[in-house]
């Protein structure tokens, strides 16, 4: 049963913060550890990543803290700086109107004098990962002599990572009579065992199924091969236009090579993977919640702990790695009671792998088929005229009827319409791009490959190898796949395979070769 705040005895400041935020009813899994660790018991909380489980644990501590003593009194244990980070960000938000009670997030990747320094001042909350607390434990830095809480978020994922022992040591050096309270998403063997070891008459709380229910995400595969997987990406972005769209990759190569053929066709993307450095991972992230990038591309250890609420679609641009990753990936979108769609490309032997999720997870994952070109343009189009209504509806058009007027005099209304709606497309040959594919029907190429007319040549001093570094770094076809390429003095011919000639296209009218902006379009069977 969900109770709401105001029915729990918080100070009135905490219910102030609790207003700001927005939050009326508890969520379920605040509703049943709250009033626990309040009282002071021992928690052991079973509940999925965005379930609301900082705020659980959150105003407990806020409230149980003496901002009176200039001591740290609580401990919060997380697996990575970027969880670290957001549950600093929440604890702001609830600290907002409490006076005199002072957090510190302690990580690695920012320089510890200055956490050494702000320690000196009187912190009452460390939040912090596992390493980062040891090491001021080591140097000192950290007294632990009046804790009276501590907390593990995530503990699963830090026992994944290899911090038991660290965890083991930071328990040892914290006061006997303590509050501790553990949470996390599955209940294995080690943490039951840690728990154990370190809590006293636990009170268990479990608000989820052992596995992890994803009903407000419609999940999606969709069958196609390695090479088309950025050209059905963007079609599946432009189809649905998500407000902000996560992209998981296996490896940081693929996510750098992604993120390059996204911003190169217009898109605004963003990569997080292990090799950045942590100003840049935190200048990429602020980007995204601020939707100056509505695409980020991340590999699955830089996306954990990553809790962002209006994340509308996941694409898993590679198959997972096995199926919790799976399901951790998927559950970045549809979070706080929103829906969310997922789509999982299933390249090759990809489907074996897709069987095995299904079975994990018991859910359905619909088959979803490519979308054409044709779908694209329909969803550009209806998007163009929800504009032009709303524009109707503000008003303030008379300079504009007045030009249309003037053009009137030559052309009907339908035909200015049509011909802005053309314009606004960026449809340049008078057909439909759902029929664009007929041109490449009779370019003279060889059974198989479309040939295309560049319009620079020798004069431009452009090789054959200028032409082949293009295309690699453009659509990512491999040079051996790119067919004969005939260079004359002020044009080329090139060809390419009939299934990457759209793609080819599309890309290529925005590149350079040998600084010249170039015009492509398929050769007609004559010109030679």
């Amino acid at each position: 049963m969900q109770i709401r705040f105001s029915e729990l005895s918080l100070s009135a400041e905490m219910q102030k913060s609790i207003v700001d935020m927005g939050f009326e009813e508890a969520s379920p899994i605040q509703s049943e550890s709250i009033p626990y660790i309040l009282e002071g018991r021992d928690v052991i909380g079973q509940a999925q990543t965005g379930t609301g489980k900082t705020v659980a644990f959150g105003i407990p501590v806020c409230e149980r803290v003496d901002p009176t003593q200039k001591t740290v009194q609580a401990i919060i244990l997380c697996p990575t700086r970027e969880l670290a980070i957001q549950v600093s960000e929440e604890f702001g938000k609830l600290l907002k109107h409490k006076r005199g009670v002072k957090f510190l997030p302690v990580y690695g990747g920012q320089p510890i004098d200055r956490q050494i320094r702000a320690l000196s001042t009187g912190v009452h909350i460390v939040i912090g990962t596992p390493g980062r607390v040891i090491d001021h434990i080591q140097r000192r830095t950290l007294n632990l002599a009046n804790v009276k809480m501590v907390v593990l978020d995530e503990a699963d994922e830090m026992l994944d990572m290899g911090f038991r022992e660290d965890i083991e040591s930071i328990l040892t050096n914290v006061p006997s009579e303590r509050q501790t309270v553990f949470f996390s998403a599955t209940m294995s063997k080690s943490i039951l065992a840690l728990t154990k070891a370190f809590q006293t008459d636990p009170q268990f709380v479990k608000v989820v199924p052992k596995e992890m229910a994803v009903p407000l995400i419609d999940q999606h595969y969709i069958e196609l091969k390695e090479r088309d997987k950025c050209e059905v990406l963007t079609r599946l972005i432009d189809v649905y236009n998500p407000k902000l769209s996560l992209v998981f990759c296996n490896t940081k190569r693929v996510v750098d090579e992604l993120v390059t053929h996204l911003s190169d066709r217009g898109y605004f993307a963003g990569c997080l993977h292990g090799d950045l450095k942590q100003t840049e991972r935190d200048r990429v992230m602020s980007k995204f919640r601020k939707c100056e990038i509505d695409i980020l591309v991340a590999t699955d250890v830089a996306a954990r702990g990553l809790d962002v609420d209006d994340i509308e679609a996941v694409f898993n641009y590679d198959m997972p790695q096995d199926e919790e990753y799976y399901v951790h990936r998927i559950g970045r979108t549809g979070r706080a009671g929103r829906s969310g769609k997922s789509f999982t490309f299933v390249a090759g032997r990809d489907s074996y792998k897709l069987g095995d999720i299904r079975r994990f997870t018991k859910s359905t994952i619909k088959r979803h088929d490519i979308p054409t070109l044709s779908d694209v343009e329909e969803t550009k189009i209806a998007a163009i005229v929800e504009k032009i209504k709303g524009q109707i509806e503000e008003g303030h058009l008379t300079k504009y009827i007045h030009i249309l007027e003037k053009l009137s005099e030559d052309y009907t209304s339908l035909d200015i319409a049509a011909g802005l709606l053309k314009m606004t497309l960026g449809t340049t040959d008078g057909k439909d791009l759902a029929n664009k594919q007929d041109a490449f029907s009779d370019t003279g190429a060889e059974p198989g490959m479309v040939r295309f007319f560049i319009n620079v040549g020798r004069n431009h001093q452009v090789s054959p190898r200028d032409i082949i570094q293009v295309i690699t770094s453009s659509i990512g076809l491999p040079g051996n796949k790119v067919g004969a390429i005939s260079i004359f003095r002020d044009f080329t011919f090139v060809s390419v395979p009939k299934d990457s000639a759209m793609d080819f296209m599309s890309v290529m009218k925005n590149q350079r070769i040998r600084g010249n902006k170039i015009n492509i379009e398929p050769a007609r069977q004559k010109t030679i």
